[in-house]
């Protein structure tokens, strides 16, 4: 029998589907160690983010029948895709399932921080009333630019537009002629955009796509919004940039640490923060589970 081990969780719709296809699925979370161990024992690995599928993780795992790794999320950064490769085992990850709600959390930021949501609902909460501080802008009119056009590009740039921005973009694989949005190189979308967001993966050779450079060259009082992964925005020098005026505002789910122990900016005044909930939506989360079947269910001719 096909034995699939879901490490950080798996929906019960998912779980019962691969089920009736007659597969074994033990939904239940091994620690490193443990997973060592464990890990032999099955054909399928599942993992959201905490899982960090490592070298030696996989050396076990060649040691029994793991064949397939399903990332339960967009990114695939917490596995080690090159000791993968070399080992013959084969990693998916589910692209599609969380594009609309990670759009979602990058236009609930920039209201966020366009009308001063997180700190006014703090200082009233502890008896201040500073309506007159609280002078926001509305995102109508403003422009967007989006770095990484890819699932969730498209969907937030869909319901930017519906909101009335102005929607330009770059995307690592150029211009994408079907797209009613103007491409720019990724220093003109630093100097047009009043917003920008990023929807990249983190490259360890390039490091941070936003640092102190780039952020000089964006207008002054801009706002960054960053859903993607926490290392793509240099904290230090987007927090410089935040105490001197030269942002005024930053959106972000995604740390270079995680869980953050960045006090500094998750307590700024003019930060609006999230526990990296990005896909954290029940319809995502059903969509995930459903695409982790699928892939399963495909492997194996099923």
């Amino acid at each position: 029998m096909i034995r699939v081990l879901a490490n950080d969780g798996l929906q019960e719709g998912a779980i019962d589907r691969l089920k009736l296809a007659g597969i074994e699925v033990v939904n239940n979370h091994y620690d490193k160690d443990k997973l060592k161990e464990e890990i032999k024992k099955f054909d399928v690995l599942v993992v959201r983010s905490a899982t960090k599928v490592t070298a030696d993780i996989l050396n076990e795992a060649q040691k029994g029948n793991l064949k397939l790794i399903v990332r339960a999320g967009v990114g695939v950064d917490n596995i080690d895709i090159i000791k993968a490769n070399e080992l013959g085992i084969i990693v998916k990850n589910t692209p599609n399932a969380s594009s609309d709600s990670v759009a979602e959390l990058a236009i609930a930021h920039m209201f966020s921080v366009a009308r001063f949501l997180g700190d006014s609902n703090y200082t009233m909460r502890i008896g201040e009333w500073n309506k007159k501080k609280y002078e926001g802008i509305e995102l109508s009119g403003k422009t967007l630019g989006i770095i990484g056009m890819g699932r969730i590009g498209k969907a937030l740039a869909k319901k930017a537009s519906a909101l009335g921005m102005v929607v330009i973009y770059n995307d690592i694989f150029g211009k994408q002629e079907k797209l009613p949005y103007e491409f720019f190189t990724i220093d003109e979308i630093l100097k047009k955009s009043d917003f920008i967001s990023l929807h990249v993966p983190y490259d360890k050779t390039k490091g941070s796509i936003i640092g102190r450079k780039e952020i000089g060259m964006m207008k002054e009082g801009a706002y960054i919004i960053n859903c993607a992964r926490g290392k793509v925005v240099d904290e230090e020098a987007l927090l410089e940039a935040l105490d001197s005026g030269k942002i005024s505002g930053a959106g972000i789910d995604v740390f270079a640490e995680e869980p953050t122990k960045n006090e500094k900016l998750i307590n700024h005044p003019r930060v609006s923060v999230t526990p990296h909930i990005g896909a954290a939506t029940k319809e995502a989360q059903n969509r995930i589970g459903e695409e982790v079947a699928t892939i399963i269910l495909s492997f194996f001719n099923k």
